[in-house]
């Protein structure tokens, strides 16, 4: 009984991210002996063990200025609570983090604390927390060009219980749940005002591209959603979500935000929900032509134009799992062809064509910037491009492309047929087969 049991606590203990307390005392530091360090030619690495949306630009309470420190990458110690130890050190690893360099945290105490003790236990020693209020760095944070877009589901909360937070809408706006198929999930749970729409009626057979104007216009209008309407979106995975934000940015639509996290962020935190399903009762007129932003969504022609383009001014970006792209599998029970759009660069995405792990933190919040265009560079995926994103039928590559928004892409478009449309026709030319990044170059 006794080998029995020290069995199954080795196994506890191997499992899990330990937040037994540290091995060493841990050194404090402020934010003015950060910047003396950083001026200093001795390497350092600084994380911000914060949440997400803080690191993303929202300011905190009783903050001025959200954002970061020009260099820090985001762990927020609340991920230790879902990250066994093999899954830690694999973000450890992602984020390019070194065990023997002097390592400086920012967060709370309490915070700093845990995130502090799960490093040490992977060798890291040189460790120093900061637990001032950001409001004493003096030096320039960094803010996503448009983080007030992909909203915190505390500011959502503040919003629908009229507390009038900051960035708050400035013409009305609307709450919409999206989801495939008919309410089933929402009407158990869905945030308090939230509408509801279905996929089926923003997209059309036998592609699953965009359904018509006439018939987009009628479901915008049946929400009551005017251009100047502000609309909150939110999925139980976000990739419908993006799905409706892509086409509601293409009708014209000038504030459409994202809950970063979708309905995940939102039950985690505990914020009230409701069962009853809400209806706009008065179909508005939108005020401007439909659509308004064409360029969002383009077509196979529009693509084959692009590709003509010189590599260096374009990027055709698959949004699909590495053996989708290079022809092991085509990711869906539905689409036979497999292989990419000849041409077409990867622009990672998950595990499956349901996942988006590449793109999202272990809370399913956005992945920080950085890490995203860094990935997206590896293979030629520039700012300064013209940028056409991909997948099986648009789901993968609406997230995707709205997470370029959010960094503050300007040429940005959803190629709405995708690989499904593409591989169809027998004369648009395929590629399979494993390439380098620097064949994209």
């Amino acid at each position: 009984m006794l080998i029995k049991i020290t069995a199954i606590v080795t196994l506890l203990l191997t499992s899990s991210t330990s937040f037994a307390s540290p091995s060493s005392p841990l050194k404090t530091a402020t934010f003015e002996q950060l910047a003396q360090q950083q001026a200093q030619t001795a390497p350092l690495q600084i994380i911000d063990c914060r949440n997400s949306n803080f690191y993303n630009g929202w300011p905190e309470a009783q903050q001025q200025n959200g954002g970061h420190i020009a260099g820090a990458v985001n762990i927020d110690a609340n991920w230790l609570k879902t990250l066994n130890t093999a899954d830690f050190q694999t973000l450890l690893r992602d984020k390019h983090l070194k065990s023997d360099l002097p390592t400086y945290l920012y967060c709370s105490a309490d915070k700093a604390q845990q995130l502090s003790s799960a490093l040490q236990n992977q060798g890291y020693h040189s460790l120093t927390t900061i637990d001032q209020p950001l409001n004493n760095y003096h030096g320039k944070l960094i803010a996503l060009p448009h983080f007030q877009q992909l909203v915190p589901a505390s500011w959502l909360n503040d919003l629908i219980t009229g507390k009038h937070p900051r960035y708050a809408p400035k013409h009305g706006y609307k709450v919409v749940e999206v989801e495939w198929g008919p309410p089933a999930k929402y009407l158990l749970d869905h945030i308090p005002g939230a509408l509801y729409v279905n996929t089926n009626t923003i997209e059309s057979k036998p592609w699953w591209n965009k359904v018509n104007n006439k018939a987009l216009a009628q479901v915008i209008a049946n929400l009551g959603i005017r251009y100047d309407t502000t609309v909150i979106l939110y999925a139980r995975n976000n990739m419908s979500a993006a799905r409706f934000a892509n086409f509601l940015m293409y009708a014209g639509v000038k504030d459409v935000r994202l809950l970063n996290g979708g309905w995940t962020a939102w039950s985690d935190a505990g914020y009230p929900t409701e069962h009853l399903p809400n209806y706009n009762k008065t179909p508005v007129a939108f005020g401007k032509k439909i659509p308004a932003n064409p360029q969002y969504l383009i077509d196979t022609a529009q693509v084959k134009a692009l590709l003509k383009k010189p590599v260096n001014q374009q990027s055709v970006v698959s949004v699909r799992t590495w053996p989708e792209y290079i022809g092991e599998t085509s990711g869906y029970d539905y689409i036979k062809p497999k292989g990419r759009i000849k041409g077409a660069k990867w622009g990672h995405a998950g595990s499956d064509s349901y996942h988006m792990q590449d793109y999202l933190n272990p809370d399913q919040t956005m992945k920080s910037g950085n890490e995203i265009t860094a990935q997206w560079a590896q293979w030629n995926i520039k700012p300064d491009q013209d940028v056409a994103f991909f997948c099986g039928t648009g789901w993968r590559a609406s997230e995707a492309f709205f997470f370029a928004h959010i960094l503050g892409w300007k040429n940005i478009s959803v190629y709405d047929g995708g690989w499904y449309q593409w591989s169809a026709n027998k004369n648009n030319p395929i590629a399979e087969g494993t390439i380098a990044p620097a064949s994209v170059h």
